[in-house]
């Protein structure tokens, strides 16, 4: 029986020590026999114990693991069963689950949290595509194989389309989304809630709705009080932003899968995986052949567009000498970076010089339109702060201020000397609000070099800042 003390006998493998158990199952670890002495996790489920809704989990849960293949989703190598027990041999994740992960440092930095996440979307964009939803996420389902997260037991899982809904209370409550709770219809957006608890408990030690007993927690999750932050949460602004719309109570305002995928924050296209350096090369042999032409604004986006993803090369590799190697070579980029910046501050300086008459002109103009010469004082000033180097989420928010300010004036205006001066002004201010975008990505992207700091990330930063 799986709830004996002595672990059962599997003809196959040798079952050593019990790793944890749940209501039908326990997991230990094992080795196979013979030469390879490999080392997996079994589950073993005590046939006994299951009534018909847990024997329908447990069938599902093998299907599900059976037909899919993520490097982050655990994997099923194989099941058996005898008269007693059925067993799930699974892959062995020797870091344990990210609950321990979490409570061992109380809380984790966002450049860890990011990272983690990132592998989370990864895996759940996988199941949305293949219209599976997990309903149990939550840290202890979530093992770790070295700095490699893989979603676990299936459990609860279950083929859901986007507009298939539920009823069933699945999961557990500190991490169950406000509609499951309530006993409300639900869908797979369940899981975003879920991911969000996730990531709030990473950044901040607990979970939004950490309580003394059920039925103080059954109170908070049913109150209509939006969730907050802790009181001085240091965590950047798109961080914040996906939070909130993940933590939204109504599913019908939450956070679609779509604009999870796509969230700057999220980042799913610079995540550490196997494609990551080639990615960089590519980019980085079309910054060369920029360079080589003369063209340097374009040649330092590019090379600027390859460190986005050569940072994730190096945490990616494993290798100690190949990482080495590949930190020397993108030290060498970066030392270019740094030259081409200076050589570009340097034609933006003339060219903001240029243009400093035009738009004097401009704003000679549109003395008789207040909200328009506002909007232009929005962008002075904007402009003067990135200028002072404020390359900062402020300094964008300004530009978009009066960008947006801007473009209704611009609808409004008649074709005249002022129309064409404005349109121009416009297309300038784009251009810089469009770089400065990329510069504060960038900036993000290099505080998050890696978890043991690479001494490269400083430089980087450095390097692909325009002045």
């Amino acid at each position: 029986m799986a709830s004996s003390f002595a672990p059962p006998k599997l003809a196959d493998f040798i079952l050593t020590e019990r790793l944890g158990s749940g209501t039908y199952a326990t997991v230990y670890k094992a080795y196979r026999k013979g030469d390879t002495r490999e080392v997996v996790a079994v589950k073993v489920v005590g046939k006994k114990s299951l009534n018909k809704a847990s024997m329908e989990n447990l069938l599902t849960e093998i299907e599900i693991l059976k037909t899919i293949r993520h490097p982050h989703i655990v994997q099923l190598k194989d099941f058996q069963w005898d008269n007693e027990n059925i067993y799930l041999i699974l892959e062995w994740c020797s870091g344990g689950d990210l609950s321990n992960f979490i409570r061992s440092r109380r809380l984790l930095p966002e450049r860890v949290a990011r990272r983690f996440l990132q592998q989370i979307a990864c895996a759940l964009q996988f199941l949305h595509n293949h219209n599976i939803s997990h309903l149990d996420l939550k840290p202890q389902n979530i093992l770790l194989s070295g700095s490699i997260l893989k979603l676990a037991d299936f459990g609860f899982a279950s083929y859901m389309s986007p507009w298939d809904e539920q009823s069933v209370l699945r999961g557990s409550p500190l991490y169950m989304a406000p509609e499951m709770v309530c006993r409300r219809q639900y869908d797979s957006r369940v899981d975003l809630w879920s991911v969000g608890v996730i990531l709030y408990e990473t950044l901040f030690g607990r979970t939004p709705f950490a309580s003394r007993s059920y039925a103080e927690l059954e109170e908070k999750i049913r109150s209509d009080k939006p969730i907050e932050l802790p009181a001085g949460a240091r965590v950047s602004r798109n961080c914040r932003d996906l939070l909130l719309r993940l933590l939204e109570r109504d599913p019908d305002t939450r956070i679609t899968f779509t604009q999870f995928f796509s969230h700057p924050w999220v980042d799913l296209e610079h995540m550490p995986d196997a494609e990551s350096l080639g990615k960089a090369k590519e980019l980085v042999l079309k910054a060369v052949q920029k360079d080589q032409e003369g063209q340097r604004s374009a040649a330092l986006s590019l090379y600027c567009s390859a460190l986005e993803h050569f940072v994730p090369a190096i945490h990616y590799e494993t290798d100690r000498q190949r990482k080495d190697a590949l930190r020397q070579k993108v030290s060498q980029y970066v030392a270019r970076a740094e030259e081409l910046k200076a050589m570009v501050a340097s034609d933006n300086r003339l060219s903001f010089e240029q243009f400093k008459s035009t738009r004097d002109i401009l704003r000679e103009m549109s003395r008789d339109q207040p909200r328009l010469l506002a909007a232009l004082e929005l962008a002075s000033a904007a402009m003067a702060k990135e200028e002072s180097g404020m390359e900062d989420n402020d300094t964008l928010d300004l530009y978009q201020q009066s960008l947006g300010e801007l473009l209704l004036a611009l609808a409004a205006e008649t074709q005249g000397r002022r129309r064409e001066l404005l349109h121009s002004e416009i297309k300038s201010l784009m251009s810089r609000a469009e770089y400065l975008k990329e510069q504060i990505k960038m900036q993000e992207t290099q505080k998050d070099v890696s978890v043991d700091r690479e001494p490269l990330s400083e430089s980087v930063r450095g390097s692909c800042c325009v002045q």
